[in-house]
């Protein structure tokens, strides 16, 4: 199964509790820390909601 490399880009100050928790779940605490996570629909979704905060990178 297809990989993605996930970055969070930009600060959780000020955004709404659901996307925190969107991002938390991702496995991104930190501005610049960067995850891999399977390509499925589920983790598709997460991303489309908080897509503003992130890089999202191919493999």
């Amino acid at each position: 199964m297809a990989k993605l490399t996930i970055t969070l880009q930009k600060s959780l100050i000020g955004r709404k509790k659901d996307h925190i928790a969107t991002v938390n779940a991702l496995g991104l605490k930190k501005i610049g820390r960067t995850v891999e996570q399977e390509d499925t629909p589920q983790i598709r979704g997460m991303i489309k909601k908080v897509e503003y905060l992130l890089k999202v990178e191919e493999k």
